[in-house]
């Protein structure tokens, strides 16, 4: 049991290393969560600081995921009185946990997307293959990276009801329920951007060069300052 409780602490903390905020402050001087969505993740950062700074804040988030199931399966290989799965499982959850919730930064962090994409390529590379390909296909075609998110989220959630090969570790029942509470979690972080989808209003990707994009921001921002102040004249 203690030792279940140590590779979640483990995994939390790594994922509480939050290298969009880190990025953005090293590369453009500014903390990406007072830009942009507010949201502290690649995307946001594709918007408001750039290529380069976008890639590299996709990168480490996707490691944090790898390397925090890897140590699950090295200590699981090295532990006799523990189960491999539930290890990684414990890991898996954790490490996005820390990552939404970073207490190094506030308790203000991301989404988990990235860092998720690490763990499924990680836990099962047949699962993660199909899922990483469907995202990239429903962004491409709705230019919603929250809904390719989302679907390929659920879609992990249903494959492993069906795919019990190619896991990192000797299947288990647990992993499907491993798999839903993972999906409901990247669905309740995305729970904002599921209403903007539904109301037809979800910000989609922009390829557009960053100044381009922090002027269309500005003016968005100089609108919604004029509409309240007309709001508040004629209360």
């Amino acid at each position: 049991m203690l030792l279940y409780v140590i590779m979640a602490i483990i995994a939390y903390l790594i994922g509480s290393v939050n290298f969009s905020v880190l990025i953005s402050k090293k590369m453009a001087g500014f903390d990406v969560r007072e830009k942009g969505s507010g949201n502290a993740g690649s995307t946001n950062v594709l918007r408001t600081v750039g290529k380069k700074a976008a890639a590299l804040t996709l990168i480490c988030d996707i490691l944090k995921g790898v390397v925090s199931v890897l140590i699950a399966f090295i200590i699981g290989k090295i532990a006799k009185n523990a189960s491999p799965a539930i290890l990684v499982e414990l890991a898996a959850i954790f490490v996005v946990v820390g990552h939404t919730f970073p207490i190094f930064f506030g308790f203000r962090g991301g989404k988990g997307v990235a860092t998720g994409l690490g763990i499924i390529l990680l836990i099962n590379w047949k699962i993660g293959l199909i899922c990483l390909v469907f995202a990239l296909l429903l962004m491409a075609l709705t230019r919603m990276v929250s809904l390719g998110s989302i679907s390929a989220a659920v879609l992990f959630a249903v494959l492993t009801i069906f795919i019990r090969d190619s896991y990192i570790v000797e299947f288990e029942n647990n992993f499907i329920i491993f798999g839903f509470l993972l999906a409901g979690f990247v669905v309740f972080n995305h729970r904002a951007n599921l209403q903007r989808i539904l109301a037809g209003t979800e910000n989609k990707l922009s390829f557009k060069k960053k100044e381009e994009n922090a002027s269309s921001e500005s003016s968005e921002e100089s609108v919604a300052k004029s509409d309240e102040k007309t709001e508040e004249a004629k209360k």
